[in-house]
């Protein structure tokens, strides 16, 4: 048993037990939370619904245990989008970390089984599973199929796009309304290269969930296998008494930065890859991912880096497993890394390339780096971020005006009414995870740009963050924010930009002398907040660090 009971304490809480018809024989198996997120909300954590729970529980009581499910928050940045709601899907990855920690400790828990999907409770998930450390897996609820519509491939940010275009008058409301209609056809992570499909696929290459599942379809037939798999794998570590804290270290984290940047993945890794790391100790930091990004090459892209392919085409070319053992092949991954389901190297054998042309091996790469750059200048003088996968290389050198706003609304507002035209820089600011506060992504803006063919004609630069689907020159998670003093504060109207992502460089034209004048009459702007967000606001770190209230954790 992982946990010390005394008798009175014991029958205290197995009084409780009988009263839900648990057996006094039943009550004495190791009980093995089911902490699920599943909800009538969103599609990417519908999937885990009581039928692949009842099957969970009859492997993990086979196997000897009691499996019990527990509730547990499951958000969706896609259902907030461009509202307010927007601000707590950041913030809500620490709440679930501490819904889990809590629900651990609380009913004394011998082991877990997470379930979860989405961008922010996959991290939050395992962040509370790191801090409680007991024996630990995790299902993720695969991908969403395709949307299609007059033979587009499309997905859910395609939604946001048709309607720029549709204000711009260059799509009918009939077609907009068609692609909405068609974007998300059944349940599961949407299926591009975004911060969801980032999330699963660190879970696994973490060791914490079955082969391929960060790369098969949701509520497949071979998802409902490793459902299975993941409760009888809970049960043999429960037994043999192995612990997250037993194989995740350093190592492993830098394993997940190199899958993100062989696949393009997400910014939001950012936030979420060091947040994780510091709940062992391990300092993983921007640059930690930008030394990586300069010897690991972008080998397989799906949309929002290439134009059509999606999670079906990677899934039928070999998944995940498949990209670790071209890295592995290379010597660009950790091969002994272990996990609940055996080391890299084990990955790595069982998996196959299928598809050469989805993904490449590392000899002949999509980029001779990875999918991402951290950049440095007087703006962003900690690090700003941009993923160049998703840009175009003839904008990987721009320069231009600045134009600035304080907040995304007023810019997408202005970038509707043609006030934005190319060749500007745009500037988002006040975002970030204090000034919003909540930090939410600028997904929004930035699906305008495309929608009105843009994107490779303007730039925006933020202290917000971005939805891992986002194309275009877009430059986030700028620290020091503009709301804690960061030279993006300071920005004004028509000063020049210049940006060089070879070159790693971030800078305005202005001098040092002109921003030390403006800082002197600067104060930071205020936005409402109360309940949750203020206490994320008074605790948080910045998004060099994470944006987490639980950076010092050890």
């Amino acid at each position: 048993m992982i946990r010390t009971w005394n008798e009175e304490s014991l029958d205290h809480r197995n009084a409780l037990l009988y009263a839900m018809g648990i057996s006094e024989e039943d009550a004495k198996r190791p009980v093995i939370g089911l902490i699920n997120s599943w909800n009538e909300m969103n599609p990417g954590h519908f999937p885990f619904d009581k039928t692949v729970i009842q099957e969970m529980k009859d492997e993990i009581y086979r196997a000897g245990g009691l499996g019990l499910e527990l509730p547990v928050t499951g958000i969706c940045d896609g259902i907030c989008s461009n509202t307010p709601g927007d601000r707590y899907t950041l913030p809500a990855r620490d709440l679930v970390s501490s819904e889990v920690e809590m629900v651990a400790e609380l009913n004394m828990l011998e082991g877990m089984v997470l379930m979860a999907t989405c961008d922010k409770v996959v991290p939050g998930m395992l962040m509370g599973a790191l801090r409680v450390n007991i024996p630990a897996t995790m299902l993720t609820g695969g991908y969403m199929a395709a949307g299609c519509y007059k033979d587009r491939m499309l997905t859910l940010t395609h939604t946001k796009q048709a309607y720029a275009a549709y204000v711009e008058g260059e799509m009918s409301r009939e077609d907009y309304k068609g692609v909405v209609r068609h974007a998300c056809p059944t349940p599961g992570a949407c299926p591009f290269m975004g911060t969801a499909n980032t999330m699963c696929a660190m879970a696994e290459i973490l060791g914490f969930s079955p082969d391929g599942n960060a790369s098969v379809r949701s509520q497949s037939e071979k998802w409902r296998q490793m459902a299975r798999a993941a409760a009888g794998k809970v049960m043999e570590a429960v037994k043999a008494g192995k612990r997250p804290g037993d194989f995740i270290t350093r190592k492993s984290f830098e394993n997940v930065v190199c899958y993100m940047m062989a696949t393009g993945g997400s910014t939001n890794s950012l936030l979420h890859i060091p947040a994780l790391a510091r709940q062992v100790a391990a300092d993983i930091t921007p640059e930690t991912f930008d030394t990586i990004s300069r010897k690991v090459p972008l080998i397989s892209t799906i949309y929002p880096n290439h134009p059509v392919y999606t999670m079906e085409e990677f899934d039928r070319a070999g998944g995940l497993g498949a990209v670790v053992k071209e890295l592995v092949k290379a010597g660009l991954m950790e091969a002994e890394a272990d996990g609940m389901y055996g080391t890299i190297r084990d990955k790595a054998d069982r998996a196959e390339n299928l598809d050469p042309q989805v993904i490449h091996p590392v000899s002949e790469p999509v980029n001779r780096q990875g999918g991402l750059a951290v950049l440095h200048g007087n703006i962003g003088t900690e690090s700003a971020i941009v993923k160049f996968s998703a840009v175009a290389e003839n904008a990987y050198t721009f320069t231009g005006p600045a134009k600035c706003y304080d907040s995304q609304e007023d810019a997408w507002n202005a970038i509707l009414k043609d006030r934005i035209v190319a060749g500007d820089v745009v500037v988002i600011r006040y975002e970030g995870p204090k000034g919003s506060p909540g930090m939410p992504h600028m997904e929004t803006f930035m699906a305008a740009v495309l929608g009105k063919n843009l994107g490779e004609k303007l730039a925006l630069v933020s202290d917000g963050r971005f939805s891992g689907a986002t194309g275009g020159l877009a430059i986030g998670h700028v620290s020091p924010e503009a709301y804690e003093g960061g030279n993006l504060a300071l920005i004004e109207d028509g000063d020049i930009i210049h940006i060089d992502i070879r070159s790693r460089s971030l800078r305005v034209e202005v001098s040092d002398e002109e921003l030390a004048r403006r800082r002197e009459s600067w104060k930071p702007k205020e936005k409402p907040a109360s309940g949750w967000l203020k206490l994320y606001k008074n605790n948080c770190t910045s998004a060099h660090r994470g944006a987490t209230v639980y950076w010092d954790t050890y």
